[in-house]
């Protein structure tokens, strides 16, 4: 399994735009090309930090390869003050227990 970590500064102004178009973008993988999903959070340091699992690197390369740019992505990037280097984690151990339903957070 692999484990994409995500960081970024979002524009004050456009904190829900982000939210749900890296929504949109996280279902589009998971429906259609493998992806095991993600999750969103807010850090108590004002980034916000995203991670999205995969069954494997090439799956996930495969998804980005065939996939296409997906039409949310542009909303997503609109938002993006900052951006981070993604950092690639392999699972060690892990003890989550699976959320079967999509959480979101309203404002």
């Amino acid at each position: 399994m692999l484990i994409a970590l995500y960081r970024w500064k979002i524009k004050p102004d456009l904190e829900q735009q982000f939210i749900d178009r890296w929504s949109e973008i996280t279902l589009y993988y998971r429906e259609n090309h493998g992806s095991f999903g993600s999750r969103l959070h807010r850090g108590n340091d004002g980034l916000f930090y995203g991670y999205a699992m995969w069954p494997s690197i090439e799956q996930r390369a495969t998804a980005f390869a065939t996939g296409g740019e997906h039409p949310a992505r542009a909303g997503m990037i609109e938002a993006i003050g900052e951006s981070f280097p993604e950092v690639l984690l392999d699972v060690e151990a892990d003890f989550l227990l699976p959320n079967l339903e999509p959480i979101v957070k309203s404002e």
